[in-house]
C-alpha cells in the first residue's frame, strides 16, 4: 500500500536547463522519508515547473515519478563513510575565489555550483586545495533561504552535499563534464545556521570507465561535522 500525492519543483532549483537540481530532490525525497540516513538513487531527469507524482512506499522509501518508472527513489541506508579533516577555512575560501576568478569549463547555471548570486543559490565554488587531495569551498547560506528558527531546511543542505562531488570527479579524476548524480546517500548531523560560515570539501573514492564515487562533507569553520554523503556520477555517453 501506498500513500501520494504530487510536487513541482520550482525553476529556481534547475540544475541543468528545465531539470531539477539533484540535490534538491534528493533532499525532498530525505526530508520525506525521514530515515536519519537515506540513499537516493536518481533514474530519470526530474523536470521543472511541473507536477510530479511523490508516494511513500510500503518499505519506509519514497518515490517521485509513475510507479511503473520512477525518476527517483529514497529509502533507509547505512554511510561507512570516515571523511578526512576538514580543510582551514582560509584554505577552502581561497579555493572558491579560484573558481569564481577561473571558472572551470562545463559550469552552468545550477542552483548548487552556478554563478548566481546569493539569494537564488548555493554559490558551492570547488576547486582542489593544494596536497589535501581534496576540493573544497568556503560557504556562507544565504539566509533568504533560512526557516523561522534561521536554519537552512534539510532539503538545502541534501543540495549543497551534492555539487562538490562532481568538482572532485572533475579535479581529482577522470571525469567528463556534463556527469550526472545517479546516487547519493547522505545523513545530516548537526543543524545548518543561515548566515554562519562553513567548509564543504570532497574527495574521489574510486572510479572504473564513465562511474565515479566521491565523498562530500559539510563541516562547521573550526571543523565540527555537520553532514556527510557519498554519491555516483557518471558520465555522459561518448558521442558517435
Amino acid at each position: 500500500m501506498t500513500t501520494s500525492d504530487a510536487i513541482v519543483v520550482p525553476e529556481l532549483y534547475a540544475g541543468y536547463p528545465k531539470v531539477a537540481f539533484g540535490g534538491y530532490v534528493a533532499g525532498v525525497l530525505a526530508e520525506r522519508s525521514g530515515a536519519p540516513t537515506v540513499r537516493v538513487d536518481f533514474r530519470g531527469p526530474v523536470p521543472v515547473e511541473v507536477p510530479v507524482r511523490i508516494a511513500e512506499t510500503a518499505d519506509g522509501g519514497v518515490e517521485l515519478g509513475e510507479a511503473e518508472r520512477p525518476l527517483a527513489a529514497a529509502r533507509p541506508a547505512e554511510l561507512l563513510l570516515e571523511p578526512p579533516a576538514a580543510p582551514s577555512w582560509d584554505e577552502a575560501a581561497a579555493a572558491a575565489e579560484r573558481f569564481r576568478a577561473a571558472p572551470p569549463a562545463g559550469v552552468v547555471d545550477c542552483f548548487g555550483c552556478g554563478l548566481r548570486t546569493a539569494d537564488r543559490g548555493l554559490r558551492v565554488h570547488c576547486t582542489p586545495v593544494p596536497e589535501r587531495g581534496l576540493v573544497a569551498s568556503a560557504w556562507v547560506p544565504s539566509r533568504a533561504f533560512a526557516d523561522r528558527d534561521g536554519l537552512l531546511p534539510n532539503h538545502l543542505v541534501w543540495g549543497a552535499l551534492d555539487c562538490p562531488g562532481n568538482w572532485a570527479g572533475r579535479f581529482l579524476g577522470t571525469q567528463r563534464p556534463g556527469a550526472v548524480t545517479a546516487a547519493l546517500t547522505g545523513t545530516i548531523e548537526r543543524p545548518v545556521a543561515a548566515g554562519e560560515p562553513y567548509v564543504l570539501y570532497a574527495w574521489l573514492l574510486s572510479e572504473s570507465g564513465r562511474k565515479h564515487m566521491t565523498g562530500v562533507a559539510l563541516a562547521t569553520a573550526a571543523g565540527e561535522l555537520c553532514a556527510v554523503s557519498e554519491a555516483l556520477w557518471i558520465d555522459p555517453r561518448p558521442v558517435g
